[in-house]
């Protein structure tokens, strides 16, 4: 990728920077759902339902961060959302059936997910097989080891009994605990979703590793030629992955102080959904991590606020599929835009 082409240090004004921020279109629907729901419920726009709505964005909100993360790096993972099952599965494991203090398990569970996100890497660099087929392959790898080792070890398919292990409270407290603001109790993962979206936007607008991000998802090709790390780049996102599906598995597995083997499963299209809502292009190259963010919380404000109205669960799914598609139609707009305007 050549400095010309790089729309963030390309000489425009302001107005048309704005225009083209890739979180645009995000930050309409964002406007457009609040104002539809908070009209309709006064629930819906009170401190209470605020925080309600942000519960279910902010565990979303980090994957779909990372996930982004990795989407503008040219990739997908397929297997980020079974691998939060497989982390908090671990943890309750580990815990309740070998006597592990909570933190150990926890910290095994990071060097497992951990070793999963490097080995997605390894595999799609050195083969170079669509990221899309090897990491369908880890999905439905951990999904078999999920259910089979539950089983085998519980004679169920749940393992429980977390919240009688040592450490809990303390670990409990750091990652599912809440914390009180006006009166109003919110959920501490809110603060993990916001931290993770600060480190991610720092290092995509700040740090070497973000020019290295967009250069490999852009063209792979000319950013090996100009001398981008592209295959230790690549792995390190796969990575990153991982950890925020080990961070997302053990709040879940800590609130709930119960796994299901099936945890997760499904999840992985919801995080590419908000991140494509969010601004990121499929073909790579394109997005933020602040769009992603934003992405999460239309999906929190939608799941609950179709409860708040009393309507049929079942028109959500209609509503992540119209937000998808119209999310899709305005990244590829502002994107046409944006190279007419570099031009």
């Amino acid at each position: 990728m050549t400095i010309a082409a790089d729309e963030r240090v390309t000489d425009v004004g302001l107005a048309r920077r704005l225009l083209i921020r890739p979180e645009l279109g995000a930050v309409v629907g964002l406007v457009v759902v609040f104002v539809f729901f908070a009209s309709q419920s006064p629930v819906f726009r009170s401190p209470a339902g605020i925080a309600n709505w942000l519960d279910p964005a902010a565990t979303l909100g980090i994957m779909a961060v990372a996930v982004a993360l990795l989407m503008i790096g040219g990739e997908f993972d397929l297997s980020a959302g079974v691998l939060t099952g497989t982390s908090g599965l671990i943890l309750v494991t580990l815990a309740t059936r070998f006597g592990f203090d909570v933190w150990t398990a926890m910290l095994v569970g990071l060097v497992v997910a951990l070793g999963i996100g490097f080995a997605n890497g390894l595999v799609v660099t050195r083969t170079r097989l669509p990221s899309f087929i090897v990491t369908l392959g880890t999905f439905l790898m951990l999904q078999g080891v999920n259910l089979g080792v539950t089983k085998a070890i519980t004679g169920t398919v749940q393992v429980s009994g977390l919240r009688r292990a040592a450490g809990f409270e303390g670990a409990n407290a750091v990652f599912a605990g809440t914390v009180e603001i006006g009166g109003t109790s919110f959920r501490v993962a809110i603060l993990w979703w916001v931290l993770a979206t600060a480190v991610a936007t720092w290092v995509l607008m700040r740090s070497k590793a973000g020019n290295w991000i967009f250069a490999v998802g852009g063209n792979e090709q000319a950013a090996r030629a100009v001398g981008v790390p592209a295959a230790r780049t690549k792995i390190a996102l796969f990575m990153t992955t991982a950890f925020a599906a080990w961070l997302v598995g053990s709040i879940l597995a800590l609130r709930y102080t119960s796994v299901q083997a099936n945890i997760g499963i499904g999840q992985e299209f919801i995080y590419i959904i908000a991140a494509v809502i969010g601004g990121c292009l499929l073909t790579g190259g394109y997005g933020s991590a602040v769009g992603a963010a934003i992405g999460a919380v239309i999906f929190g404000m939608a799941d609950k606020g179709i409860v708040f109205l009393g309507w049929n669960a079942d028109w959500f799914k209609f509503f992540l599929g119209a937000m998808l598609l119209l999310a899709t139609l305005a990244n590829r707009l502002v994107r046409r835009y944006a190279e007419e305007v570099k031009h």
